[in-house]
């Protein structure tokens, strides 16, 4: 077990088994010393394997911030489960570089940051207050593909 699936385990958490991609790509691609992994939702799995979002829907109409901000948490954790699929290993994450969300917002709704927050705070959980950190943009989307509150996709700087 990776030092940041043990620091999951002792926040209850875990690295699911990575969501299907919906199109035409792979989990990520690494290029140099960096792993860029692609983009992702806040999904798990029902009882028949299928990727399915716990709580769809816009922030701002049906859902509140603290459902979006649950859903990037869910969202940084299948980040993770591909950057594992691509990596065979956490252990090779040094930390994350940036990360970009996209916030299904209804119109009127303008606090994505705090919504992206929810994936931010779990990298600091993780990696700590000083690695954790990372640079970031929450942008709004007035659509989002099977009506996920939020999408996003992460960079890792790799260790030597």
């Amino acid at each position: 077990m990776s030092g940041i699936e043990a620091r999951l385990a002792a926040l209850g958490l875990a690295v699911p088994e990575p969501p299907r991609a919906i199109g035409t790509f792979v989990p990520g691609v690494v290029h140099r010393d960096i792993l860029y992994v692609s983009g992702t939702y806040g999904t798990v799995k029902d009882a028949s394997g299928t990727d399915v979002i716990p709580k769809p829907g816009k922030l701002g109409a049906e859902l509140t911030v603290a459902d979006g901000y649950e859903s990037a948490r869910l969202m940084l954790l299948n980040h993770l489960a591909l950057a594992r699929a691509v990596l065979g290993d956490l252990a090779r994450i040094e930390r994350p570089i940036r990360l970009v969300g996209y916030v299904n917002a209804a119109p009127g709704f303008q606090d994505a940051p705090s919504v992206l927050n929810g994936a931010s705070d779990l990298l600091i959980e993780i990696f700590g207050r000083e690695r954790g950190g990372h640079a970031r943009m929450a942008l709004y989307q007035h659509e989002l593909a099977r009506n996920a509150p939020i999408a996003g996709e992460i960079s890792f700087a790799l260790k030597d």
